[in-house]
């Protein structure tokens, strides 16, 4: 304690008695009391009773010294050894306190000498600051076992003086070197109880103790709250992966858990009685936001069904005060109650059909669960006969992409008319609904009807939305479907030669899109189209991807591998002699006027080649890329593939587009009849190549 008024008034009286008496009662008491001893010391001196202070002090030392209280002696001639001792004995009660404090450890003497405390004994600050050093280093004494992050636990096996260094043994790391100055940053000292400390020495009690005893054992080794993912780090090798999630479900069931927070960040610690953990639980949901509430409801209500039920009539009466300036909230508190199975909820004079018969779209617009907000639009298209315009009016304002497709999915199969009108509108002004909007772009990747009501309008839309500030918060989602079997490649499909010079056009123009996806899709209408392509050069050369890539390797070999080879074999045969005999000579320049031109060849190719996509292949006619399947009127089957000339086999059906085999499928419909090996074949099927 500090001084008291009693105290005090004694001081102002000069009553030095009374303190004398008061000082011997609280040293009965409570010696440890520096605070009170101090304090008092500090303020006779400050009267002129330097004496008597000093006196006083030296019984409370005498009393500490007999009691063998050693560290809280060394406390006491930290903070007022001064004002009891001589200058010239401070330094040696120090050292010599020190000695029965920690003299039985191994390392106490020569770290005593390493951080210098016989040196200077008259420069007392000095002494302070060498003391400080000396117990840092002896809170890492060998065999302290010790925590480091990213190392896990390990105990100190080594103390070595001259590198001034400790050597720890870690489970995956041994002998691993941790200075003294940096120990005490680095290492982190565990209680004998600390549960780190245990899984090493004592695995198998840990693993006997019940899930909420285990916990408590956890949560109760740090001085803060843990999260979920660190007490399932701590535990690892304690509860398997197999068995966490049963264990964690019981464990934090307990009615000394309390949870903090919410989602990833929710930490828990340990309470000291179940009483005082329902009111820690209380308080912080008395404190917490209307929807933080809700979610401690579902929470923390199964703890205890006394405070269940206190919770939903708190919540029941934020609801009632919100109905008219907040019905979403109404709307999610409701179900919350109904959910929790409080008594509360036969009590609630209100339903949600009540909220939705007025402005359903104001209470839509305040429920943030997005399952709570469905199940508004199914109960309103239950309830509602003119639930098709509340419907359509909801997507305008709906962000999520689930919600929009229960939305559209009821319009389409209710009132297709609506979900029409809707879709134009949205198609013509973007801008005014980016998330919806959004919403169509991605849905027509899997979503045919979506991609022919108007793919020219649809491809132009997506690209021009991408540099509008509207769409700022969606351009990554967007930016993906300019990839491979997504939305932009496969409108391309759906496009007349007429309309594919136009989407080529605002494709060239989408400052927006990585150049090779400007490519791709370019690519991908030249594939089509060809007769869109402006010949400035040589003609593309189609290939697929493993087709590209050995070519390369191909052309990779020659250039580091056998060009330098083949350049020192010349040098070799050179050195023979007379050049116009040398056979070896003659042959190495073959080899290299070869290994020219083929990489000449390679590198010309590879200049033009344009990649045979995968995905998103047109199959409503024979193109390249293409696998046909052919029938001839007796019977026969046979699988036509068109690739590029790199992979043409003919011997297995796989021809090159340059081939006039190909030419005669090329464009080709399913029905058309065609000539091969001088039979007529009708194409039963197209498909892609792979």
């Amino acid at each position: 304690m500090t001084i008291t008024r009693t105290t005090q008034n004694q001081l102002s009286k000069g009553d030095f008695e009374a303190i004398e008496g008061e000082w011997l009662a609280q040293l009965e008491k409570d010696p440890a009391d520096l605070d009170y001893f101090v304090g008092v010391a500090r303020a006779l001196i400050g009267t002129g009773e330097e004496s008597r202070a000093s006196s006083l002090l030296e019984i409370l030392d005498d009393q500490l010294r007999e009691g063998g209280r050693w560290a809280i002696r060394l406390q006491l001639l930290k903070r007022a050894g001064a004002l009891f001792l001589p200058a010239d004995k401070l330094h040696p009660t120090v050292s010599s306190t020190l000695g029965k404090l920690y003299g039985d450890r191994s390392t106490y003497k020569a770290l005593y000498e390493a951080v210098g405390l016989h040196r200077a004994p008259t420069d007392i600050p000095k002494t302070w600051e060498k003391v400080e050093r000396l117990e840092g280093l002896l809170a890492f004494d060998v065999g302290t076992v010790v925590a480091m992050e990213g190392k896990g636990v390990g105990r100190v096996v080594e103390a070595n003086l001259g590198l001034e260094s400790f050597k720890v043994d870690f489970e995956r790391i041994r002998g691993l070197t941790v200075g003294f100055k940096a120990a005490p940053k680095l290492l982190r000292p565990l209680a004998p109880d600390h549960v780190l400390r245990r899984k090493l020495e004592h695995p198998q009690a840990l693993k006997v103790l019940t899930p909420p005893e285990l916990l408590r054992t956890t949560l109760q080794s740090y001085d803060r709250a843990l999260t979920a993912g660190e007490v399932r780090e701590i535990l690892a090798g304690i509860v398997s992966e197999s068995q966490w999630t049963a264990w964690w479900g019981a464990a934090r069931k307990h009615p000394q858990v309390v949870a903090s927070g919410a989602g990833a960040r929710q930490t828990y610690h340990w309470a000291e009685s179940s009483g005082d953990a329902m009111d820690s639980v209380w308080k912080a949901f008395e404190k917490a936001s209307p929807r933080r509430k809700i979610e401690r409801l579902k929470r923390e209500g199964a703890r205890d069904a006394g405070l269940r039920d206190r919770m939903a009539e708190n919540l029941a009466e934020v609801a009632e005060a919100a109905m008219d300036s907040d019905p979403g909230l109404a709307f999610e508190i409701w179900f919350a109650i109904e959910r929790s199975g409080s008594k509360v909820a036969g009590d609630v004079a209100w339903s949600p059909e009540d909220l939705l018969e007025g402005q359903p779209q104001r209470v839509f617009v305040g429920i943030e669960d997005r399952q709570l907000r469905e199940r508004a639009y199914a109960m309103v298209r239950e309830r509602r006969e003119d639930w098709p315009v509340i419907y359509r009016d909801a997507m305008t304002r709906e962000l999520d992409p689930r919600a929009l497709d229960l939305l559209a999915d009821g319009l389409a199969h209710g009132a297709p008319k609506e979900l029409d009108r809707f879709l134009d509108n949205l198609l013509a002004q973007p801008h005014r609904n980016p998330a919806a909007f959004t919403w169509i772009a991605e849905r027509a990747a899997v979503d045919e009807a979506m991609r022919t009501r108007n793919p020219l309008r649809l491809l132009q839309q997506i690209l021009t939305v991408l540099n509008r500030d509207e769409f700022a918060t969606f351009r990554v989602r967007l930016l993906v479907l300019a990839e491979s079997g997504s939305t932009l490649p496969r409108l391309l499909s759906h496009l007349t030669e007429d309309q594919a010079s136009q989407a080529e056009d605002a494709i060239q123009r989408a400052s927006n899109l990585e150049p090779y996806q400007r490519e791709q899709l370019v690519n991908a209408i030249h594939l089509r189209f060809q007769g869109l392509r402006k010949e400035t050069g040589p003609p593309p050369l189609y290939a697929t991807p493993d087709s590209v890539a050995a070519k390369r390797a191909e052309l990779h070999q020659i250039m580091t591998v056998e060009v330098p080879a083949n350049r020192k074999a010349i040098e070799e045969a050179r050195a023979m002699g007379d050049l116009r005999e040398n056979f070896e000579y003659k042959s190495a320049r073959q080899r290299h006027e070869y290994l020219n031109a083929r990489a000449f060849t390679l590198n010309a190719e590879l200049s033009r080649v344009r990649i045979i996509e995968t995905a998103g292949t047109d199959i409503t006619e024979a193109r390249i890329g293409s696998r046909i399947h052919l029938r001839n009127p007796g019977g026969g089957t046979r699988v036509m593939t068109i690739l590029g000339p790199w992979e043409s086999k003919p011997e297995e059906d796989v021809i090159s587009y340059e081939s006039d085999l190909a030419k005669e499928l090329l464009g080709k419909k399913p029905g058309e009849t065609v000539g091969v090996g001088g039979e007529s074949w009708v194409i039963e099927k197209i498909e892609p190549w792979v």
